[in-house]
């Protein structure tokens, strides 16, 4: 199970939304490129990368940022936020990005989804972003009228490179990975499926070994100390 350290984008510096909400912001850092040089030393193999301006906008804004951290050639990177148009895609892979995230979109117009996942083919991560049992979309701002199952479902005939499951009302707080949920989905699918949210101690990377997930997203824990990536990782194996 890998586990990836995520750096989320706000105006090029790295910040988080508590609960996805653009009023509720914290400020860890100016430098993202340093953040992740340091998560690359403490044992990340992978970085996960949210364009939170791109996510309001619909196209990639934080560019600057994410071609420096990928010109360290340090992490595989995967970057979400915005992805809403062939071009964006082929401009974030084409500067470096392993794998791109896309969420709204995905659910908004599905068959445009497909055409990229197949043209994208192992490029292309879903983003599940959820509230309750529904969907969420556009930053997390807006309810699909879909559940998660069932759009993964659709989603797994594809050859996506892997699933992210978010549930909403646990990113940021710190109380812990909705197990059930997350479950739930990894044996549902047999694309791999990815947990974020909540992870606030190494004993809930303990928790998400045995459901089956391919990898777990940390954020917040790493930022406040509630958890350092070495004792993450050494959790995860």
């Amino acid at each position: 199970m890998d586990v990836i350290p995520a750096i989320d984008l706000r105006d090029g510096k790295v910040v988080r939304l508590i609960q996805g909400q653009y009023d509720k912001q914290i400020t860890y850092r100016d430098d993202p490129a340093e953040q992740a040089r340091q998560f690359h030393a403490d044992g990340a193999r992978w970085l996960h990368i949210v364009d939170l301006d791109g996510a309001k906008a619909g196209r990639p804004v934080n560019t600057a940022s994410i071609e420096a951290i990928v010109c360290l050639g340090l992490l595989k990177v995967e970057v979400g936020g915005g992805l809403r148009d062939e071009a964006s895609i082929a401009q974030l892979l084409d500067m470096g990005v392993t794998r791109v995230i896309i969420g709204t979109k995905a659910v908004s117009d599905f068959d445009w989804f497909s055409r990229m996942a197949e043209k994208f083919a192992g490029r292309i991560v879903l983003g599940l972003d959820a509230r309750g049992s529904m969907v969420a979309t556009h930053g997390w701002l807006e309810d699909s009228q879909q559940t998660v199952l069932e759009f993964a479902a659709r989603a797994d005939e594809l050859p996506l490179a892997a699933i992210i499951y978010t549930d909403i009302a646990k990113d940021g707080m710190l109380t812990g990975p909705n197990i059930e949920r997350t479950q739930a989905l990894a044996e549902a699918v047999k694309t791999p499926v990815v947990a974020s949210g909540g992870v606030k101690e190494a004993d809930d990377i303990r928790r998400l070994h045995p459901i089956g997930v391919a990898g777990v997203i940390v954020g917040r824990s790493l930022y406040e100390g509630t958890l350092t990536l070495p004792d993450a990782i050494a959790a995860a194996k």
